[in-house]
């Protein structure tokens, strides 16, 4: 699945090339696109603008203006699934393969088009919500603030991690605890602070959540100067781009190489029917860990 840095490699594309735009017409070309929205999406879009591009950990939404509107009521949100793309084309280009949806402006100019191969993805429009800090779209209302955000607390942070007594990796991949962080960047930002998944949340100080907090943000803005992790040719960017990130992993994806602080082999463990990769030495198991 994408993760924070990977779509927000997307949204500064949108933003780009997309926001301000209007809406000519759109193209529904496969219902599962479109299977959680209420109503026409085509109807739904035309003759309205997209006032900016915006992102909530792993979704992301499009304000929809209505002439000289002020606020936005409603949102496009895209939600990309484990292989959705949003590219950014020119309307005479070949048609991909996995084309859902495809949407032209008033301008004559590129047009937008989500792909999506396995089509776990989706887009629908949603009436604006109040949200945790911010006006969200309302089917993500519940969602967490993102630690890239201005609206995240370190301090509810640290005092509701505490309390979730759990495994930390099982605490950051939580939504409504904080968002965005997925299995890549929790290991490798555990590995930076040198923990192993399985610590118990409520014996964890608040040094050390601010130690975890600081590794968070620093390595998904790496990930992001650097396009983003990309282990297939599905992880893109709106100009059809992979980022590269995957090649400055410290442990993720590593097992048996060295660690690159100490040389100890990295081990993979079974986690959430998932991959948890770690070092052995550098984030050695507790004793009253949290399977």
């Amino acid at each position: 699945m994408p993760e924070l840095p990977e779509v927000e490699v997307v949204r500064r594309g949108l933003e780009s090339w997309v926001a301000g735009r209007t809406v000519a017409a759109a193209e529904v070309l496969h219902p599962r696109a479109v299977r959680r929205n209420v109503g026409d999406l085509p109807a739904q879009l035309k003759g309205r603008t997209l006032a900016s591009a915006e992102r909530r950990g792993k979704y992301l939404w499009l304000p929809l203006r209505d002439g000289d509107q002020e606020e936005a009521e409603e949102a496009l949100i895209a939600h990309l699934g484990m292989s959705g793309q949003l590219l950014v084309v020119d309307p005479l280009s070949p048609v991909e393969k996995h084309l859902r949806v495809r949407m032209g402006f008033t301008d004559g100019g590129l047009e937008l088009r989500f792909v999506d191969q396995r089509t776990f993805g989706h887009l629908l429009v949603a009436p604006m919500a109040a949200g945790r800090g911010r006006p969200v779209p309302e089917p993500i209302a519940h969602i967490a603030a993102d630690p890239l955000e201005d609206a995240f607390d370190d301090e509810e942070f640290a005092v509701r991690l505490r309390l979730r007594r759990t495994g930390i990796k099982r605490a950051l991949l939580d939504q409504s605890l904080i968002s965005g962080v997925g299995n890549i960047y929790a290991d490798e930002a555990l590995w930076r602070a040198r923990l192993h998944w399985a610590r118990p949340t409520e014996t964890l100080t608040r040094p050390k959540i601010a130690e975890l907090l600081a590794a968070v943000r620093a390595v998904m803005t790496e990930a992001l100067g650097q396009g983003g992790t990309s282990f297939d040719s599905l992880y893109v960017n709106v100009n059809g781009e992979s980022g590269y990130f995957d090649r400055s992993l410290a442990v993720y994806g590593r097992r048996d190489e060295p660690c690159r602080r100490c040389g100890t082999p990295i081990r993979r463990e079974a986690f959430m029917n998932r991959s948890s990769y770690s070092c052995p030495k550098c984030q050695p198991r507790p004793r009253n860990a949290r399977p």
